[in-house]
């Protein structure tokens, strides 16, 4: 396991903080990127709220590696100004809870034109400079029906944005029809951390490695470029919030395990057995 640090979306084994805290304990894991509290999203935390989580996550040994956001995931016609704000109080919840990223999107809604792409990277070159100074890296991570959906797209808005980071999802390639190790060469000068998600050709998502994303022939790839923590995010079970992050789409999800703990638990136990054979 030296090879990597592990995180993980632990809202996907318990809607409750004190489940997460557990699932995370008992599967040796000490990073969390933090989305679901107690079924309410972390862009709604108000600072009280997250102080008390830091007191708690303090005194349970977990860091809050990445603050998992919905920042982005709006229509690029939707008030810039209101997305700025949502994001500043993000900011101020990462920093509270000493997180050192936030994961974030590039707007539904868009399409090839110049004019849309200066737009996008108008809104995001905004909170990159309301992040300035902050120690928190702003995270973008590929998902379909956003801008960033293809590698192209992504190295696209890199190359605009050279402070903007990335995050790596294999799962959300392949639901754009992508070959992700065609994806991670494009890609790897931009990305900060990867999350672990698999998917099959009909999008439908699996354990790690039991699609075709390639995860473990990336693992190597990732660690070789430096890549040291893993997120992840199994998606093998329906869980409070997926329907908001999927659009109201949860057919990809699976459904073969008797209750969320078991498809987390599973899903850990798939990974480290991957990365002990990389």
């Amino acid at each position: 396991m030296e090879k990597f640090r592990l995180c993980a979306f632990a809202d996907e084994a318990d809607k409750a903080i004190s489940g997460q805290v557990k699932a995370l304990h008992e599967n040796e894991i000490k990073l969390i990127e933090l989305r679901g509290v107690d079924g309410k999203n972390v862009a709604d935390l108000i600072p009280s709220e997250a102080q008390g989580l830091k007191k708690r996550f303090d005194c349970e040994g977990i860091a809050v590696w990445s603050i998992g956001s919905p920042i982005g995931k709006v229509d690029i016609t939707s008030p810039a100004a209101d997305e700025l704000d949502r994001f500043k109080r993000v900011l101020e919840t990462a920093n509270i809870l000493s997180a050192e990223n936030i994961r974030m999107f590039s707007f539904y809604k868009t399409d090839s034109s110049s004019a849309c792409f200066d737009e996008i990277c108008r809104r995001l070159d905004d909170m990159i400079a309301a992040a300035k100074g902050s120690g928190v890296d702003l995270c973008h991570e590929n998902e379909k029906g956003i801008f960033g959906d293809t590698a192209e797209h992504c190295y696209k808005l890199h190359a605009a944005l050279p402070a903007f980071r990335g995050v790596f999802d294999p799962a959300n390639f392949v639901q754009c029809g992508e070959d992700t190790l065609v994806a991670w060469e494009l890609l790897k000068p931009f990305m900060k951390y990867a999350h672990i998600k698999d998917a099959k050709e009909d999008g439908k998502v699996v354990p790690p490695g039991v699609g075709i994303g390639h995860v473990p022939e990336l693992l190597p790839k990732f660690a070789e470029s430096g890549i040291e923590v893993l997120t992840l995010e199994p998606h093998l079970k329906s869980f409070v919030g997926l329907a908001a992050l999927e659009g109201g789409d949860t057919q990809h999800v699976g459904s073969s395990f008797k209750d969320n703990r078991e498809a987390f638990d599973y899903a850990v136990n798939t990974l480290k057995k991957l990365i002990s054979e990389c």
